[in-house]
């Protein structure tokens, strides 16, 4: 049996078109769950480096920044994601890191605890310390 090639393409232009619709359909959906998800808080932050290398290569970093919303940690704790480069030198670092669980500090307000380390670049990395700014801080 011989197949019409008109056929076969017009199929397979149905089937794409099929395709394609369930993936505007599948992109909407995902939008509206975003959008009618609440938004959860964030907290800034301002920190510097600690110090690497040695003699006149000695130096640090500063950065700052905003964390991602809430991420979730057991039933009743969460963290956030820091994703910030530091400012540049000669040469510049990625924070990449999550906080650590929420540490109350009075009127149902809290901050991050952070610790880590920096990316390698120049062939050094930094570790790094400091806590997060509390969340809402004129309400």
């Amino acid at each position: 049996m011989k197949r019409d090639p008109f056929e076969y393409r017009k199929r397979i232009r149905e089937r794409e078109s099929k395709e394609e619709a369930e993936k505007v359909s599948n992109e909407e959906a995902e939008v509206k769950q975003t959008e009618e998800k609440p938004q959860t808080h964030v907290h800034e932050f301002v920190a510097s480096t600690k110090l690497a290398e040695e003699n006149d290569d000695r130096h640090n970093h500063r950065f700052a920044g905003v964390t991602s919303e809430v991420i979730p940690k057991g039933r009743h704790s969460h963290v956030h994601r820091i994703v910030v480069n530091t400012d540049f030198l000669d040469h510049h670092h990625e924070v990449i890191i999550e906080t650590g669980p929420p540490i109350p500090v009075g009127n149902g307000k809290h901050v991050h605890f952070v610790k880590g380390m920096t990316t390698i670049n120049d062939d050094h990395e930094h570790d790094l310390e400091f806590a997060t700014l509390i969340d809402r801080p004129l309400v």
